[in-house]
C-alpha cells in the first residue's frame, strides 16, 4: 500500500477521494419530500443523487466522495485495494462537514452521497461516518438529503445508529453470485452483505408500521442525547460484540461456508446462530429510519455470470429485501489484471443499459426474470431492448386491440409506457382510438405498429413472423447498423418502403 499523505489540504483531498467515488452509482432521484424546517440548512424536497431528475423536473446533484481511500481489503476489480500503489488520503468528519456546507452555501449541491474505504475494520469505518452524519445533522444543522454506503460486517448497533440519520442507505452486493465474490473479493463474505441489508429492511418496514404513514416525511429531531453519549454507546458496543467478531473471522476462514450460490432467506443457517443479532427491532421506532429505502450495486462483466443469473439475483432482492433500487456498473479493468476480463477492451456498457431496460420491466412493468430469459436463452440481444424481444418470441400474444385490451396487457405492447397506457385508458372512455390518437398520446409506433390494431386493424400489411419483425425492429432504430448474417459473412441491406410492407 503507498504511504499516506500525511500533511495535505482540503483541496488536495477532495481531488482524490472524489476522484476514487467515481464507481459508486447511485443516479436516482432520492425519495424523500423533506422540506425545510425553518431551523436546519437545506431540505431534501425532491433532491436526488448525481444528476438525478426529480419528480418536479429539475436536474440536481449532491457531493459524492469517500471519507478514506485507505482500505484493509485487497479485492482485485477495486482502484483502492490494499496492494495498489496510489495516493492514500482520508478526511475527518469535520472536514467533511465543511465541504457539505460550503458547496450548499454555493448552490453547487443539494445533498451528500457519502462512501468510504475500510480502515482498521468495518465497526471503525463505520463509526467515523456515523460521526460525520452526526455533526452534519446536530451541530451545522443539514437537513439536506443524505445517501451513505454502509460497511459490510459492521455492528447491527452502529447499522441502526447510522439508519436514523441518513436518508438513504445502500450496501453493494458487488458480485451477483458467492462464486463471483470469492474470485475478486476473497476478503469478502456473502452474510456480512446480506445481514446488513435485512437489517435495513426490517428497520424501514418496523419504522413505517410504526408512523402509520410513509416514510417520506419531515425528520423527527435527532435524540437528545449527546454526541458524546452516542459515541461512548458504539465503543460499548464494539466491546460487547469482541467475542462476536472473533467468532465471525473464524467462520470466513473456515472451508464449511464456502457454499455455492447466494442465499435469499430470512432464515439464518445453524452454523450462523452466533453472528450478531439483526432482527431484534429498533431501539427507537418512533425516529424514522432510513425513509428514503435501502439500494445496492452489482459489478457486471468481471465474473461470468449471465444476464439469466444477474436478473434472476435483482428479482430476489426486489422480492426478498423490498430494494428500492438495484445498480449496475459495468465492470472497468482499472487495475489492468491479466486474470479479470477487459484488458485493452471497453467496459460493457450495451449490457449495462440492456439491464437497466430489463430492470425497469421488472420494478414497473410486472414481468419475471423467468419471462425475459432463461437457461436455454441467458442472455439479452444486443439489438433489441428487452421488452422488443420478448415480444418477438411470444407472437402468439399479438397483436393487441387498443380499444379494448387492459393496463398489464397493454404494458407488454414495445412502445407503450406507463404514462401511455393510462392516457389510452382515459382517453377511449370517451372516442375510439386510431393510431394517430394514440400516437399523440406518446406511443412509440416505430415500435408498437407490429404488435397492435385499432378497430381491428393494423397500421400495415404486416407479417406476424418472428424473423421479418426483428428485422424491421433492428432497421428502425439502428438504419446504419442493420446486420444480417450470411453463413460466416456479415452485410449490410438497406430495406425500402415496399419491403417494409411486407
Amino acid at each position: 500500500m503507498a504511504e499516506v499523505i500525511q500533511q495535505q489540504d482540503l483541496m488536495d483531498k477532495l481531488t482524490i477521494l472524489s476522484d476514487a467515488a467515481k464507481y459508486d452509482v447511485a443516479c436516482t432521484s432520492s425519495g424523500v419530500e423533506r422540506r425545510g424546517n425553518g431551523k436546519g440548512m437545506g431540505n431534501a424536497c425532491g433532491a436526488g443523487v448525481c444528476h438525478a431528475f426529480t419528480s418536479d423536473g429539475r436536474c440536481i446533484s449532491l457531493l459524492k466522495i469517500l471519507f478514506t481511500n485507505e482500505c484493509i481489503y485487497d479485492c482485485r476489480y477495486c482502484i483502492n485495494r490494499r496492494s495498489n500503489d496510489v495516493p492514500r488520503t482520508s478526511f475527518t468528519p469535520e472536514e467533511v462537514c465543511r465541504l457539505t456546507m460550503e458547496f450548499y452555501r454555493r448552490n453547487y449541491i443539494e445533498g451528500l452521497f457519502l462512501s468510504s474505504g475500510i480502515v482498521h475494520s468495518p465497526d471503525y469505518t463505520m463509526g467515523l461516518l456515523y460521526e460525520t452524519l452526526y455533526l452534519l445533522r446536530s451541530k451545522y444543522h443539514f437537513n439536506g438529503y443524505i445517501h451513505i454506503k454502509g460497511i459490510p460486517g459492521a455492528s447491527a448497533d452502529v447499522v441502526e445508529m447510522v439508519g436514523y440519520l441518513c436518508d438513504r442507505m445502500s450496501v453493494n452486493l458487488e458480485l451477483p453470485t458467492a462464486e463471483g465474490l470469492r474470485q475478486v473479493a476473497p476478503n469478502k463474505v456473502r452474510q456480512n452483505i446480506l445481514r446488513p441489508m435485512r437489517q435495513i429492511q426490517n428497520g424501514i418496514r418496523e419504522s413505517r408500521e410504526y408512523h402509520g404513514v410513509s416514510s417520506m416525511k419531515a425528520r423527527v429531531s435527532i435524540d437528545e442525547k449527546s454526541y458524546y453519549e452516542q459515541m461512548a454507546e458504539i465503543e460499548d458496543s464494539r466491546e460487547h460484540l469482541a467475542e462476536d467478531r472473533k467468532r465471525i473471522e473464524g467462520i470466513k476462514n473456515a472451508s464449511a461456508v464456502a457454499e455455492s450460490g447466494w442465499h435469499f432467506t430470512a432464515e439464518q443457517p445453524k452454523r450462523e446462530v452466533a453472528l450478531p443479532q439483526t432482527t431484534r427491532g429498533l431501539s427507537n421506532p418512533s425516529r424514522y429510519f432510513v425513509p428514503a429505502g435501502q439500494s445496492t450495486q452489482m459489478i457486471i462483466g468481471a465474473t461470468g455470470e449471465t444476464d439469466y443469473q444477474i436478473m434472476s439475483v435483482s428479482e430476489a432482492l426486489y422480492q426478498r429485501f423490498d430494494m428500492k433500487r438495484v445498480f449496475y456498473s459495468a465492470f472497468v479493468n482499472v487495475n489492468l489484471d491479466e486474470q479479470l476480463p477487459g484488458v485493452g477492451q471497453k467496459p460493457p456498457l450495451l449490457r449495462e443499459h440492456r439491464l437497466y431496460q430489463a430492470d425497469f420491466l421488472l420494478r414497473f412493468y410486472g414481468f419475471a426474470a423467468g419471462e425475459l430469459l432463461s437457461e436455454e436463452n441467458p442472455n439479452f440481444h444486443e439489438l433489441l431492448d428487452p421488452k422488443c424481444n420478448w415480444a418477438v418470441h411470444h407472437l402468439e400474444l399479438f397483436p393487441v386491440e387498443i380499444n379494448h385490451a387492459d393496463y398489464y396487457t397493454l404494458l407488454r405492447v414495445p412502445g407503450i409506457g406507463t404514462k401511455s397506457a393510462k392516457r389510452i385508458l382515459a382517453a377511449r372512455k370517451h372516442a375510439k382510438l386510431g393510431f394517430d390518437d394514440i400516437k399523440r398520446l406518446g406511443v412509440v409506433l416505430k415500435r408498437a405498429l407490429y404488435f397492435i390494431t385499432c378497430g381491428g386493424r393494423m397500421m400495415y400489411q404486416t407479417k406476424i413472423e418472428e424473423g421479418y419483425i426483428t428485422r424491421h425492429l433492428i432497421y428502425n432504430e439502428r438504419p446504419n447498423q442493420f446486420l444480417l448474417e450470411d453463413g460466416t459473412k456479415q452485410t449490410y441491406e438497406q430495406l425500402n418502403f415496399m419491403s417494409m410492407l411486407g
